[in-house]
């Protein structure tokens, strides 16, 4: 049975400023790094035989904590960004609710397309999945891939891998910086989601992953 570690990054800047980070390049900042070395004491008695990481820095730095600790070395895959959010990039959710309010209220309703050339959730979840798919492929049957994504992208990415509709999604708390998603593997059943939102204590309340 293969395990699948879905890992959010750590705390950054804009996380605490509740600002829309989509694929800007944003660090991790103090707090960001301190939750990545706890996570990574905690993942690696998983004994991982791969890491794989979006190529943002804030999950490549969090990666990083995990492989200075296992001795892996980190794959990096485009396909695990997040979301791409457009011209809401920069701005706080307060900020887009009041220059884009049509948009936020679909947002906020969880619909799919939102607009404005912001990536569309069925669009998000394939690439997503298509990305966890391979960094699964990537370790013998049976061995643990850690993947190290971002918050809107890990939800949306897990529930294309197991079937989920956007529905039955809505109904998992945002995942916290620093936490992660377990997921087995087998010929039987398929993917499964063994546990959600497992990790450090190192936090502090950051708004839904942008």
């Amino acid at each position: 049975m293969t395990r699948l570690i879905v890992w959010r990054h750590g705390n950054t800047d804009w996380n605490a400023e509740h600002r829309v980070q989509g694929q800007t390049d944003v660090p991790l900042n103090d707090l960001g790094r301190r939750q990545a070395v706890d996570a990574a004491e905690l993942l690696a008695r998983l004994k991982p035989a791969a890491i794989v990481s979006s190529d943002l820095r804030r999950a490549a730095d969090t990666a990083a904590a995990l492989a200075a600790l296992t001795g892996l070395a980190v794959d990096y895959d485009p396909r695990l960004r997040e979301r791409y959010f457009g011209p809401w990039q920069g701005l706080t959710m307060a900020e887009v609710a009041q220059a884009r309010p049509v948009e936020h209220a679909r947002w906020t309703a969880g619909e799919a397309v939102i607009g404005d050339d912001i990536e569309t959730l069925d669009d998000l979840g394939k690439r997503v999945a298509d990305g966890l798919q391979a960094a699964a492929e990537t370790v013998p049957h049976g061995a643990t891939v850690v993947v190290t994504t971002h918050g809107a992208a890990a939800r949306q990415g897990i529930g294309h891998l197991v079937g989920w509709p956007v529905e039955q999604l809505r109904t998992l708390r945002a995942l916290q910086n620093c936490h992660w998603v377990e997921l087995t593997h087998d010929g039987r059943c398929g993917w499964q989601i063994g546990a959600y939102n497992v990790g450090p204590f190192t936090q502090r309340p950051v708004p839904p992953a942008v």
